[in-house]
């Protein structure tokens, strides 16, 4: 684009340019004299930065030697303005004097139109800017361990994963990229809500530990409830958060099934949709039939970090177990080794099993198979968690908990009987 109607091309920028540090600026001259400090710059002198970098971008042409002399002359004169705030003043902020350096780039970048990034760029300063204070309250709820741990997994994802080969290997078709993938993405999932509930602590009901903890463990979530069980009394409560943890189970499923198997989750989202608001909404109303509402009881998940790296070797080499496994029951038992390996693993872990099934469709077992033995397992394992809360719930919470998790059990089965005569 060399012009807009009467306006030269390098007018746009100029225009473009003063915009996007204006902006800069102008959110500068807002907090000018927060903390009873002068702040750096205002509405005038960031656009006069950013236009001094899109000036010797424009000069220099592909020669970045005027740039780079153009940047450290603004660096060492926001070194002198720190230094003589520092001597004045106290303990001056460095966010103003960093974000003039940004401003200073935005006017390069914008010069070789590269319009997007200089925007990218005016959108985060502003958001760093702004959500000062709650960055700060951000910070002080995450530990220093989980920062370590999610380090860790960005090095496992963005290093180890380019590196591993995205080939199948042996007569299982194990391909090892394809393995860490499936690790990477359900721990992402189950990460994100344990994330929320470490941001929500204390002030997290049975509601909220519910909704996230289903998403990150349903199992987890109801033996934590469960042996909670017996420091309330809320019968009615608790039995019905946990039949809505079971519930969140369904979503986080079809989401994985939609990243990994698009046959599957075609096949199953509907049911799943279905199930999952039949617990959500069946759950919810069965609490509020109790003398206890959901906001007086709380209760703070101890969920472990799903991020771990053991925690992540484990699910690899029970992934792998149970694509080896799931090989040989189809080739020996057909669609039978199927559904019956689906009723020995919704006693335990699912999600080895239904991501193996992923893997499996459509070249080892046809979608509608591999549909019907993921229905099976996590009915089965809803029946599992309604024996867990039986054991470990107060005796009031008992039986109400394992009636409504065998009752979902038993609708969890009612489509994968239509899917077999179909």
């Amino acid at each position: 684009m060399q012009y807009l109607g009467w306006i030269p091309h390098q007018g746009i920028q100029i225009l473009f340019v003063f915009f996007l540090t204006f902006i800069i600026g102008l959110e500068r001259e807002g907090k000018k004299f927060e903390d009873d400090q002068i702040s750096f710059g205002g509405v005038r002198t960031y656009p006069l930065i950013g236009l001094i970098g899109f000036s010797l971008s424009t000069i220099s042409k592909e020669d970045l030697t005027l740039v780079s002399i153009g940047l450290i002359g603004l660096t060492l004169f926001l070194l002198m303005a720190y230094w003589h705030k520092l001597t004045t003043v106290g303990n001056p902020t460095i966010a103003s004097y960093m974000t003039a350096l940004s401003t200073y780039v935005i006017g390069v970048v914008a010069n070789h139109d590269l319009f997007w990034l200089a925007t990218t760029l005016t959108v985060i300063n502003i958001l760093l800017l702004e959500l000062k204070i709650w960055l700060g309250q951000l910070a002080k709820k995450i530990d220093e361990g989980e920062i370590l741990t999610f380090a860790k997994f960005l090095l496992l994802l963005a290093v180890v994963l380019p590196l591993l080969p995205n080939e199948a290997f042996t007569e299982y078709q194990i391909n090892p990229f394809k393995t860490w993938l499936v690790v990477v993405a359900v721990s992402s999932v189950s990460y994100g809500s344990y994330v929320l509930q470490k941001l929500s602590k204390g002030a997290d009901g049975l509601l909220l530990t519910a909704l996230l903890g289903g998403l990150y463990s349903s199992t987890v979530t109801t033996v934590a409830l469960a042996r909670k069980s017996k420091e309330e009394s809320a019968p009615k409560l608790i039995s019905g958060v946990i039949l809505m943890a079971s519930g969140m189970m369904y979503l986080r499923i079809i989401v994985l099934l939609g990243l990994f198997n698009p046959i599957i989750m075609k096949i199953l989202w509907i049911p799943f949709v279905c199930l999952s608001l039949l617990a959500l909404g069946g759950g919810y109303a069965w609490s509020r039939l109790g003398d206890v509402r959901l906001d007086e009881v709380q209760h703070e998940s101890k969920g472990h970090n799903p991020l771990e790296v053991k925690s992540g070797l484990v699910f690899a080499i029970l992934f792998v177990v149970m694509l080896v496994v799931t090989h040989i029951s189809i080739d020996y038992f057909g669609n039978s080794g199927v559904y019956t390996l689906a009723l020995i693993m919704g006693v335990a872990d699912v999600d080895p099993f239904i991501m193996g099934l992923t893997q499996a469709v459509p070249d080892l077992t046809p979608g509608e198979v591999a549909s019907i033995g993921i229905l099976i397992a996590t009915s089965m394992n809803n029946l599992a968690k309604g024996i867990y809360a039986y054991v470990l719930s107060s005796k009031e919470s008992a039986k109400l908990s394992l009636g409504l998790l065998a009752s979902l059990s038993i609708a969890g089965f009612i489509p994968a009987v239509l899917l077999w005569y179909r």
